[in-house]
């Protein structure tokens, strides 16, 4: 890993497809997935509460940003729906940003009032924005899930020609 590292923590759905597709990004050196933003200290998969599914991301600053990171994040899964990813259903499975420090928290509303503005969903961003709390590690047979997997269940994918553009000042 790079010497000077920074992690984001994300939630978008079932984390299968987010970790599958965040991975492949330029800059970032490593990834999990795990359950995060709850009430349930120690979760797991059969006990994790009002926990996310998440993803948390390491990735050299040097290579990516936070912002690069935050616009795929909106381009790979629907932040408009509530508690919902394709079929999966659940608080397990809403959209949230859980910032690190004041700078994530900053572009985090930046880039979704861009996403807001931009017109590219069918609804408003209903992501959270919330500071980063303790991250469960997911158990091993979730790690990695759809590269041992490829054919495995997936509700996250690129969007072609999706580009977020900034808001118009005025």
């Amino acid at each position: 890993m790079a010497a000077q590292t920074q992690r984001a923590v994300l939630a978008g759905g079932c984390f299968w497809g987010m970790q599958d597709l965040i991975r492949r990004l330029p800059g970032v050196e490593a990834t999990r997935v795990g359950y995060t933003g709850g009430d349930v200290p120690n979760a797991t998969y059969r006990n994790h509460g009002t926990h996310a599914e998440a993803i948390e991301i390491v990735f050299d600053p040097e290579k990516t940003d936070y912002r690069a990171i935050l616009e795929f994040f909106f381009q790979i899964h629907d932040p408009s729906t509530k508690n919902r990813q394709g079929n999966d259903i659940g608080l397990s499975y809403r959209s949230a940003i859980y910032y690190v420090d004041d700078e994530q928290k900053r572009v985090a509303e930046d880039t979704i009032a861009d996403v807001d503005a931009s017109g590219l969903w069918p609804g408003k961003v209903v992501t959270e924005v919330e500071p980063v709390g303790p991250f469960w590690e997911a158990e091993p047979e979730h790690q990695d899930y759809l590269e041992r997997y490829p054919d495995g269940y997936t509700c996250h994918f690129p969007r072609p020609g999706w580009r977020l553009p900034a808001r118009a000042e005025g």
